[in-house]
């Protein structure tokens, strides 16, 4: 298991974490709800009585005084007394300003119907009155908190994760620069060392069939010190003939290939040139061709088009290896991702920081089709 599959089932049991405190957040918030919208019932229910005693003539020995306490007492549940058809003879704790207006109260009486079944009062035979109520506002408060509370701990979340993040991207590529920098000085001393054992050979005659073999090497140890001392710092951009380059790169490996692998660049009608910085630019061309051999294994076809599109260079390599699951097309370019028994994973991640954060263009998975192949893309402007 590589540390990105690991990475994954963190985030998952971390989502489910966070569903289930939700969860139980929720219910004992609606629990309480429940509890409080009961309690505010019986409330009405008491002031229903009150309201009927005192409208009860025939009740001669009603004590008047705590009836009226019950009445007055209540100062958050909107109340509206109605007669049988529902007509307004009085109201409670509603807005006084707004209450003035009929059609405000008869709204308000909709809305009291359908939250609650009306208390029906019978003040004598064949008449009667309703008391309708409706949910205070701390009940709707208390009501929409927790939605409002995990809004709020989720938008925290998502500020402290972006900023974790961004902290650690600039962590990340202190390293990168860090260890460029401090591979490309441990290389620079032995070179130098190198070159000079190398015109020490040449100037004992030494046979040319062997300095020319030993001077390719080194040459190619100069291109790779020389692109990691380039990481970290802004390279220098050039307009480059994008064919050019490629088959550059396509000439190095294919000598370095075994003839079972058959490389092809599809050369456009015209001209086409991007800025680039060719040495970095080689490197992102080499590594993606040589995980295609890898993907391959070692015998296939590798085929490069040039597309031009108006502002941008497109950049199709493609190749008929064993190929990548949609669910990796995102994390085969992170650090440390490898499918290799051997190898650091650092490759196609080096390569998607060259292109995107030095030559501000864009490297993708375009397609890949298990056991049939994978087209990378790259992006360049004009």
């Amino acid at each position: 298991m590589n540390i990105y599959t690991q990475k994954q089932r963190w985030k998952l049991l971390l989502l489910i974490a966070a569903l289930l405190i939700g969860a139980a957040s929720l219910w004992y918030t609606n629990k309480l709800v429940n509890k409080l919208a009961n309690e505010e019932h019986k409330k009405i229910e008491l002031w229903a009585k009150a309201t009927k005693r005192l409208a009860d003539v025939s009740e001669v020995n009603t004590d008047i005084n705590f009836l009226s306490s019950v009445i007055s007492n209540n100062n958050t549940i909107p109340v509206i007394w109605a007669d049988e058809n529902f007509k307004v003879i009085s109201y409670r704790n509603l807005d006084s300003l707004r209450a003035l207006d009929t059609l405000f109260l008869k709204k308000q009486v909709v809305i009291m119907r359908e939250q609650h079944e009306p208390i029906e009062i019978k003040i004598a035979q064949n008449f009667k009155q309703y008391i309708l109520y409706k949910d205070s506002d701390l009940l709707i408060r208390l009501r929409y908190y927790p939605y409002f509370q995990l809004a709020v701990i989720a938008l925290f979340l998502f500020v402290s994760y972006l900023a974790f993040s961004t902290s650690r991207k600039a962590e990340q590529n202190q390293v990168w620069v860090g260890m460029a920098k401090e591979t490309a000085h441990q290389l620079g001393t032995p070179l130098s060392s190198l070159l000079a054992w190398l015109e020490l050979l040449k100037m004992k005659g030494t046979s040319p069939e062997y300095t020319n073999e030993i001077e390719k090497d080194l040459q190619r140890l100069q291109t790779i010190t020389d692109r990691f001392s380039k990481i970290g710092a802004a390279p220098a951009l050039k307009k480059e003939d994008v064919y050019d380059v490629l088959r550059h790169s396509v000439d190095y490996i294919r000598n370095r290939t075994s003839d079972q692998v058959s490389f092809h660049i599809d050369k456009p009608n015209h001209e086409l040139f991007a800025p680039m910085n060719v040495p970095l630019f080689e490197w992102v061309i080499e590594n993606i061709l040589k995980n295609a051999l890898d993907a391959m294994s070692g015998a296939g076809k590798i085929t490069i088009l040039i597309t031009d599109q108006q502002q941008f260079v497109y950049m199709d390599i493609s190749d008929n290896g064993k190929g990548i699951p949609k669910s990796s097309y995102k994390t085969i370019f992170k650090p440390g991702y490898t499918t290799k028994s051997r190898g650091w994973g650092l490759g196609l991640s080096l390569s998607k920081r060259i292109i995107e954060d030095y030559h501000d263009g864009q490297i993708f998975v375009k397609s890949s089709e298990m056991g049939k192949g994978t087209t990378f893309r790259i992006v360049l402007k004009k």
